[in-house]
This record gives structure tokens, sequence and C-alpha cells, in this order.
């Protein structure tokens, strides 16, 4: 499985990679369970030729207000959403999975919800700023159920 991510604070990477190891743990006991490849975008990533599968993991980050009727202004992530959005990369995406801090409230998850929205996917999974191994296992779980469908 492919995951694409942003990751500004280091909680996403954290989180993602945390997910590979799982992922990797689970595939050691048994092989039907699937890897996890990682690439993380920045203004630098240059789009893949070969379109493969992926889901997409993003943290929050937004200018101000209370993220519904201001402050909905994303910020810092665009270079994922430009390489989501280059060609027919979002045909591609599997599904969202969102992080952010829920003492934002509204704008908890804002920017994947935004993601899901533009880009005609699932919003898949939401955890909070470096999330718990639970999240960890919860959101493989539902990954490889995802990535079995398509």
């Amino acid at each position: 499985m492919k995951i694409l991510y942003i990751s500004i604070s280091g909680n996403t990477r954290s989180f993602v990679k945390r997910l590979q190891e799982y992922a990797a743990n689970e595939h050691a006991t048994n092989s039907a369970a699937p890897l996890i490849e990682l690439t993380e975008i920045d203004d630098n990533t240059l789009p893949e030729e070969e379109a493969v599968p992926f889901f997409v993991f993003v943290p929050t980050y937004l200018e101000g207000g209370n993220g519904v009727d201001n402050g909905d202004q994303e910020i810092l992530t665009e270079s994922l959403r430009e390489y989501i959005d280059y060609q027919e990369n979002a045909a591609h995406c599997l599904g969202i999975v969102g992080s952010g801090n829920k003492n934002f409230n509204r704008q908890y998850c804002l920017t994947a919800k935004q993601y899901a929205v533009q880009f005609n996917t699932s919003l898949l999974a939401d955890y909070e700023l470096r999330g718990t191994n639970q999240d960890v296992k919860q959101i493989y779980e539902i990954l490889k159920e995802r990535a079995a469908q398509s």
C-alpha cells in the first residue's frame, strides 16, 4: 500500500512511520498482510509517471478563525494538494486520513475533509496529533480493507 503524506511539525511523519512498522510486523507473521510504502510530499516532489493507487495522510493547518464561516484557508500543505491534483493522480486516490488537534473544534481535520470533497474520495479515518497505538492498528485495518476493495 502506498501512502502520500506531508508533515510540517513531524506528527504526521511519526504516525505514518509507526504505521509502516506496524504493517511490517503484521507482514512478518502473515505474508498476506500488505506492507506500506511512504512518500513524503514537499515543494520539490516531482509527479510520478506511473499511476499507482495511494492513500493520503494530511494534517490540518489553517489561518485562524473557526474553520467554518472564517479561517478555513489551508496553509502549508498546498504542495500535497497540487500533487494530487496533477493530471489524473486524484483518480488513483483510495481515500484520505486526516489529523489535527481536537482543541481546534470545527477545524479538527478540516483539511482532510476539504481534500475528500475536492478529490471526490472518502475520508477514511482521523487521529489526533501523533495518534495512539490503537489508532495505528485501526487505521491499518481500514487501509487494508479499502485496498482490498479496489
